[in-house]
């Protein structure tokens, strides 16, 4: 199904036909597989720069790690993490700019330096003023499941039904409208076992009844470690691999690491859904 996503500062981006890349731009010291590495501002323009010469379409700027057991830092650390590299990469215009932020203020400030889409990891849940943000600035928003910190439902579409179902009344109440939303199942936030993300990815197309673009990030990982072994930096080919599966199954939009194999990886997806769509035509 193609859906039009309304974003901030009168952009918008059409999803469906094809897939979506999103770059990860941590301007962290403490990230699981790339803490520290673009905590610079020039490393991170030139990141930045790489994964849209690679193929992103957004880059996603996040000022503070959510690894589980990260150190949590304040909300003028994470602004002054992230604000001056949205700024810059606003002003070069070469892509569409993410905040990854769960703070009202964060995503205020993000959204007036630049940014086109707020990334909340808690949902909206966690400072639903959030919500306000976003509708004031006509911005996308990915509203992402997420277990931690509550009690979960044993079956695993059952949680996230209820989890996000909570997250779009809040969205609704602030007067976000249905085209500034995407929904993102939150691989890996607090889905400890291999096989409960892959429950998940199998079931994945249980969650288009929900009526909304989808998001995934199973980037490096650890469910696709324990799946092939290999360590956070090496684990490219295995997240291309989900990325493909989940594509089949309806996933719109893919927040990598690794752009380049993945943009490929999804490119031969898209093909396909392609001839198979053709050959389903009637005649």
């Amino acid at each position: 199904m193609n859906r039009r996503w309304q974003l901030a500062h009168g952009r918008h981006l059409d999803l469906g036909e094809r897939s979506v890349v999103m770059g990860i731009l941590n301007v962290t010291p403490d990230s699981f597989s790339d803490g520290g590495q673009f905590d610079a501002l020039e490393l991170a323009v030139e990141q930045a720069s790489r994964m849209v010469h690679e193929g992103a379409a957004i880059i996603d700027v996040g000022g503070e790690s959510t690894r589980p057991g990260a150190a949590p830092v304040t909300a003028l650390e994470e602004q002054q993490r992230v604000l001056p590299v949205i700024e810059q990469l606003a002003k070069r215009g070469e892509a569409l700019i993410s905040v990854d932020t769960y703070r009202a203020e964060t995503a205020r400030l993000a959204l007036e330096y630049g940014a086109h889409i707020v990334n909340d990891v808690h949902g909206l849940q966690r400072e639903p003023e959030i919500a306000d943000e976003v509708s004031r600035a006509s911005a996308g928003v990915i509203i992402m499941h997420t277990g931690r910190g509550r009690e979960k439902l044993q079956d695993v579409i059952a949680d996230q039904r209820i989890f996000l179902e909570k997250s779009l009344e809040i969205a609704r109440k602030a007067g976000v409208d249905d085209e500034q939303i995407v929904l993102d199942p939150g691989f890996g936030f607090n889905k400890e076992t291999a096989e409960e993300n892959l429950d998940l990815m199998a079931r994945f197309e249980e969650l288009s009844d929900l009526g909304f673009p989808l998001i995934v990030g199973t980037s490096r990982k650890r469910f696709v470690g324990t799946v092939t072994g290999k360590d956070a930096a090496d684990r490219a080919a295995g997240t291309a691999a989900t990325s493909v599966i989940l594509r089949l199954k309806g996933a719109d939009l893919f927040r990598v690491h690794d752009v380049a194999i993945n943009v490929d990886a999804l490119a031969v997806a898209d093909a396909m859904l392609a001839r198979n769509n053709t050959r389903q035509e009637p005649r």
